[in-house]
């Protein structure tokens, strides 16, 4: 990878409106620097911070591209996201960010809607038919796979519309209607049905392969998301002996990743069924023996396994923005593993959980890897290496 990333392109139309990529106005280079310092003011007085591994080319990186739907007081239909902090949808043809066939396939549907009569979700009136349209594609595969939301089970003419937009994306490789009929924020509901295809798409990370349905988490940037499991792997350093827990294992990517690179037994635990389900099609998918799955909260899992004397040699834990909770955090330290392995999307509580494990234990930060998966914006990962040290 070259050390020198590409400058922007021209700047996005609606940048101000939109309120995604909030780093826009500087350079590539230049956010990488102001992340660098970001990491660094918040987690240098663990350890040293390694150098920021940023795209060669950072652009159209999102693998999965969700588009909410409005029609406007003139009757006019408009696609695009939320308005950063609001509902006020913004239309969106394109993104720097999204990848370009999801891109085209949602302005497709949208212009498809009135020759097939179709009515956009009203949020105050709770009417309408279609609210919301994601767009997944696994990058190695090609598969693609477009999930309509809809407020209302009833689909008229749905065999029609499924030709009509296959016509004109041939390689949609799976078409499915999530039904979510509920006044909520929660972009998918509980019932599905498959229109075309299998229901799910693959895609193939650090050499295994995945199984992704419309529900389950797979990190959004395959490219950056590469690098930062491999550095994962890499601090974890298997010797093939090891027992290895991946907490928030979602699909099991990082769990199934160990398995094959040297764990000798892995036990992964997520609280998504729909992603466990998938999981454990992983494994068997990748011809894995040594790796079986919980569903489970992650917190509630350590307690019961460190009760159970559990001692397992290394935690991977990937927890979302609002990190780890006290009962994980203490279960980790009773379980007292050589190492942990910390992935974290959020520096802010990282710092604050790494503050706790290294004033309330014998733990100590040995490296810290920020990652840039997500240009133009303020978000950072970072891989962090724990392990116990003599006081």
């Amino acid at each position: 990878m070259s050390n020198r990333p590409e400058t922007n392109k021209q700047s996005c139309p609606v940048y101000k409106k939109c309120g995604g990529c909030q780093l826009q106005n500087l350079s590539y280079p230049e956010q990488l620097e102001f992340k660098q310092k970001k990491v660094e003011k918040l987690l240098k007085r663990f350890c040293t911070v390694e150098k920021i591994i940023g795209m060669k080319t950072p652009y159209h990186y999102r693998n999965k591209v969700q588009a909410a739907f409005y029609t406007d007081k003139k009757g006019k239909i408009i696609s695009g996201v939320y308005q950063s902090g609001s509902h006020h949808v913004v239309g969106i043809d394109s993104c720097q960010t999204e990848d370009v066939i999801a891109d085209k396939i949602i302005v497709a549907v949208r212009k498809l809607l009135p020759s097939f009569r179709m009515t956009t979700y009203n949020e105050d009136t709770g009417k309408g038919f279609l609210r919301h349209i994601l767009v997944k594609r696994g990058f190695a595969t090609n598969q693609i796979m477009l999930v309509l939301v809809t407020g209302t089970p009833v689909f008229p003419s749905k065999n029609n519309f499924v030709k009509a937009i296959l016509k004109q994306f041939p390689e949609i490789t799976t078409i499915v209607q999530n039904i979510n009929p509920y006044r909520t924020n929660l972009v998918l509901g509980d019932n599905q049905k498959v229109l075309y295809g299998k229901g799910y798409i693959e895609d193939i990370l650090c050499g295994c392969r995945f199984r992704i349905s419309p529900k389950s988490f797979y990190q959004i940037n395959p490219v950056q998301t590469e690098v930062l499991y491999g550095k994962a792997i890499e601090f974890a350093n298997l010797k093939g002996s090891e027992t290895v827990l991946d907490t928030y294992c979602g699909i099991g990517t990082i769990g199934i990743i160990a398995a094959k690179n040297g764990a000798g037994n892995v036990i992964g635990a997520e609280l998504n069924g729909d992603a466990v389900r998938d999981a454990i099609v992983n494994a068997r998918a990748n011809n894995l023996k040594n790796i079986r799955f919980y569903k489970a909260d992650a917190g509630e899992f350590m307690r019961e396994a460190a009760n159970e004397d559990e001692k397992p040699d290394v935690v991977f834990m990937d927890p979302p923005r609002a990190g780890s909770d006290r009962k994980f955090l203490e279960s980790l330290i009773k379980m007292s593993p050589k190492k942990v392995v910390y992935v974290s999307c959020n520096p802010e509580t990282l710092a604050r959980d790494l503050a706790y494990l290294t004033q309330n234990s014998p733990y100590k930060a040995q490296k810290i890897q920020p990652v840039d998966m997500f240009p133009h914006t303020a978000h950072i990962e970072c891989v962090v290496l724990l392990t116990k040290v003599l006081r």
